[in-house]
């Protein structure tokens, strides 16, 4: 099954390698300087991105102040910080810009009929091969899977609808169980704009799981400047519309098909409680980061578990 198209993929394939032509650079402009110098201006240039990972940690341990999550203690804000610092570059340097195409959807062809397609819905500034490492478990235990690219990157996230539609259609084709929802970040935001669209798409998936998602918004989306990046503030006009609709459409249980895994490490959503939801089942990781979260074995595992066919009762088969 091809994939979708993915303008952010060429972005970041530019970004990596301007990085290693500055880190070159620099060492063939300062060759003579001594190693240290030489070696310490590549590591700024190539790592330099850990020093603001570090910043948002001392705004998640200054900012958790009476949120009712456990607060992260300093040695696990520091083990979260070590997470990241070795996932980012695996993610953001190499899966997304140059592995994204590697494994494509799988849809109809795998699908066994017993259990349930899974929908992959990536976060903000991400796309499909985000996911690498859960298409690699799902192609080793024969479930199928299906993934979206959220373009344009920087737009509205309910332009992300149409995409997330197509997904569920490709899904539904293969048959079996209605499909699961698993989202990253932003990608849960945009399930549920999805989902409040039509009545009757809370019918069409059994589950949603979300990972790491500013239900409730995140203290960082007030500095955006950007679209979809300003939908996502605390106490703002776009989820607090999007609320109402999720609660008119389905005013008892509104959330009871939601698993939100959250963590009082988070470095992108905090403090903590905003990746919950009311009635939801909330599952909390200690010292875990925010793109660390969705490949932590316990999330993987646990995640599809809940999609086997026992964990797929009638009852959510046939509930709206």
């Amino acid at each position: 099954m091809t994939s979708p198209p993915s303008r952010l993929a060429r972005l970041q394939q530019v970004l990596v390698l301007t990085a290693l032509t500055l880190a070159l650079g620099w060492a063939w402009v300062f060759r003579g300087s001594g190693s240290l110098w030489v070696l310490g201006g590549m590591a700024l240039i190539l790592f330099g991105y850990t020093l603001f990972l570090a910043l948002e940690f001392v705004l998640v341990a200054w900012l958790h102040r009476n949120d009712p999550a456990p607060r992260a203690s300093a040695p696990q804000l520091l083990s979260a910080w070590w997470q990241e610092t070795r996932v980012a570059p695996l993610v953001f340097a190499w899966r997304q810009p140059f592995r994204w195409r590697s494994l494509p959807d799988t849809g109809a062809a795998a699908n066994a009929g017993e259990l349930p397609v899974l929908v992959l819905v990536h976060g903000f500034v991400c796309n499909r091969g985000f996911w690498l490492p859960w298409m690699e478990r799902l192609r080793a235990r024969g479930q199928a899977y299906v993934s979206v690219n959220l373009e344009p990157v920087f737009g509205s996230i309910d332009d992300y609808v149409p995409l997330i539609e197509d997904a569920v259609a490709r899904a539904e084709g293969a048959g079996g169980p209605p499909p699961v929802l698993v989202c990253h970040s932003m990608g849960g935001l945009a399930a549920r704009a999805w989902l409040a669209a039509q009545p009757s798409n809370g019918q069409r998936v059994s589950r949603v799981i979300t990972i790491g998602s500013p239900h409730q918004g995140t203290w960082l989306g007030q500095f955006s400047h950007v679209p979809n990046g300003r939908q996502m503030r605390v106490g703002g006009e776009w989820l607090s519309r999007l609320q109402q609709r999720e609660r008119e459409q389905r005013p008892e249980q509104t959330y009871a098909r939601f698993v939100c895994w959250y963590s009082s490490a988070d470095n992108i959503v905090f403090p903590a409680s905003t990746g919950t939801l009311e009635g939801a089942d909330n599952r909390f990781l200690p010292a875990t980061p925010h793109v660390a979260m969705a490949f932590h074995p316990t999330v993987i595992g646990e995640s599809l578990s809940m999609c086997s066919p026992a964990a797929i009762s009638p009852a959510d088969r046939t509930a709206s």
